[in-house]
């Protein structure tokens, strides 16, 4: 009986296009299928989410030469109050998102944001057919936009964060967070190569292909394993962490074999609700043919039935993909989980100090998103100044830096289980190559281009980590015990305090750089040591953490040393 209720679940859950293709096509996907699925949607519509936003640092020039309300001598800073108005409203907005991600279905919630936020932008582009010179009406459109594009981010970190573990998540996200960088890239080339045809089609086809990602979510996002039956990801976490501290206490190599040594103790155990169902829940037709089988008899990957379990496979490197064939069906009372208030949130250990550094190094990336086109369009390289449309070309390669230095980042804080420390290097880093492309980034092409691609792998490399790997592993820490419904809350919360300092940085760039750029990159360099200050305390940490554990293994690799000695005695 509670399988036919699981099931119905499950397919109360599947999103439209994927039932349709199981019951029509008989497609049955694999935990890896479905990860990949989730890895593609989700990039895809990020990218979108951030093509949508470039467009406007893309048209400044043409804006400030010929369009009121922004040409004439407060066009500097009637654009950089545009900035703000979309910034300040998405920043806030976010803290909102995530408090209500956690708390509804996020594939309605990500699909709302996506074609509500497509068409504002195609809206703002509208105004220069229907001829729009009013400054409020431009305000406002982008403060709504930022409403919409509010809901993006707490949502895909909290979809990515449901089916990936802690064990690579750096990397993972850190090449899957790449989709900014590429949707920057996206959104400047589309801008750059219809501007000549008027600047509102600049706005127009992102707006469109925005809209037309959120249509793609609704009907394929999958937003978590156990929308497709199987187990949640912080269970698989939660069962490694224990084998791992049993394989260090007692020197065990097979754990599992200890751990349930027979059906009827499995039946009797406290962890009696587990069980393994194969993946195949729904035939073609729609019956039922969910099948509880025995552990000590279930094999993972297929097979005959009554072959022997191969434990030690689930140890392996494709562990995860196993063990999340564990569907864990318990009553209401014992598997549901109640969201995580707002303060409540705000406590976790690091989300306020990353929140903090988030603030100051969003202010510097969005610095560079909204502007470098229009310093390098104001810049002679070489003694010559770019067109609009070369401007906005050669600013990409700031993007190119940037997916580089999040995967790079990602991958380092995996292999040193450091993200603190991987985040403070990277952004003092920034600062020498800040300097250097200020002085000579106008010698020539050949100085300017591998300057901007290294200081943007240093400017973004963190805040990409921060934004995903960070905000997942502490939207799951040990301190919520278990409950991971404060993903895409604690996701906000990182977020939205970064997204302030985001509408803070081009704003500020609109005023300083009236008076020159020297003063922006004072401003930048400024903003750079604040964020690598507010994470000193958990680098601290984090050497002290890796102390520890060195003196613990070496005790403990001595102490299996002189237990071997005594048995060969």
């Amino acid at each position: 009986m509670r399988m036919d209720s699981v099931e119905e679940s499950i397919v109360r859950a599947e999103p439209p296009g994927v039932r349709f293709l199981r019951r029509s096509k008989g497609f049955n996907l694999s935990i890896r299928a479905y990860r990949t699925s989730v890895l593609i949607i989700t990039f895809i519509a990020y990218a979108c989410f951030h093509a949508s936003r470039k467009p406007i640092s893309i048209v400044k020039g043409v804006l400030k030469a010929e369009w009121a309300p922004f040409s004439g001598e407060t066009a500097t800073a009637r654009l950089g109050e545009i900035d703000l108005a979309f910034l300040l409203v998405y920043s806030l907005a976010m803290y909102f998102a995530g408090h209500l991600g956690d708390r509804v279905n996020l594939r309605i919630f990500l699909t709302i944001g996506m074609i509500g936020s497509g068409t504002f932008v195609a809206l703002f582009g509208m105004g220069y057919w229907w001829n729009i010179h009013s400054f409020i009406f431009y305000l406002s459109v982008q403060m709504v936009q930022g409403l919409f594009q509010a809901t993006g981010w707490p949502s895909v970190v909290a979809v990515v964060s449901n089916w990936f573990g802690k064990r690579k998540r750096g990397l993972i996200m850190g090449v899957w967070n790449s989709h900014t960088s590429v949707g920057n890239i996206c959104g400047s080339l589309i801008a750059a190569a219809v501007l000549q045809y008027g600047w509102g089609w600049s706005f127009l086809l992102p707006g469109i292909l925005v809209a037309m990602a959120g249509i793609m979510v609704f009907l394929f996002l999958v937003v978590s394993p156990e929308d497709a039956g199987f187990a949640s990801i912080d269970d698989i976490d939660n069962r490694r962490m224990r084998i791992e501290d049993q394989n260090l206490i007692g020197g065990q190599k097979n754990v599992l074999s200890n751990q349930v040594s027979s059906p009827s103790e499995f039946h009797s155990s406290p962890e009696n609700l587990t069980v393994l169902i194969e993946l195949s829940k729904v035939d073609s037709c729609g019956n039922d043919v969910n099948r509880v089988i025995d552990p000590s008899k279930a094999e993972p990957h297929g097979g005959d039935q009554n072959a022997k379990l191969d434990r030690e496979e689930l140890l392996a490197d494709d562990e995860e993909d196993s063990l999340l064939q564990l569907t864990r069906i318990a009553s209401t009372e014992s598997s549901a989980t109640t969201a995580v208030g707002f303060l409540e949130a705000w406590m976790i250990p690091g989300v306020a100090s990353y929140a903090l550094c988030l603030f100051f190094s969003k202010l510097v990336a969005y610095t560079f998103l909204y502007w470098l086109p229009f310093y390098i369009r104001h810049t002679a390289i070489a003694g010559e100044y770019l067109s609009d449309k070369n401007a906005g070309n050669l600013s990409t390669l700031f993007d190119v830096g940037g997916v580089l230095g999040g995967i790079l980042a990602g991958h380092i804080s995996d292999r040193l289980e450091a993200r603190a420390i991987t985040s403070v290097v990277f952004l003092y880093s920034a600062i020498p190559i800040l300097i250097l492309y200020r002085m000579y980034g106008d010698i020539s092409m050949y100085v300017n281009i591998p300057l901007m691609m290294v200081a943007g792998l240093f400017v973004n490399g963190p805040y990409s980590l921060i934004t995903t790997a960070v905000s997942a592993d502490l939207g799951t820490h040990s301190s919520l015990n278990g409950n991971s419904r404060a993903l895409a809350t604690v996701t906000a919360i990182i977020d939205g305090t970064g997204s302030v300092g985001a509408a803070l940085g081009p704003l500020l760039t609109g005023y300083i750089s009236a008076r020159g750029w020297n003063g922006v990159f004072i401003m930048l360099i400024i903003a750079i040591l604040f964020a690598g200050f507010f994470l000193i305390h958990l680098v601290v940490a984090e050497i002290v953490d890796k102390f520890h554990k060195s003196e613990s293994f070496e005790v403990d690799r001595l102490r299996q040393e002189d237990i071997a000695d005594v048995r060969v005695t």
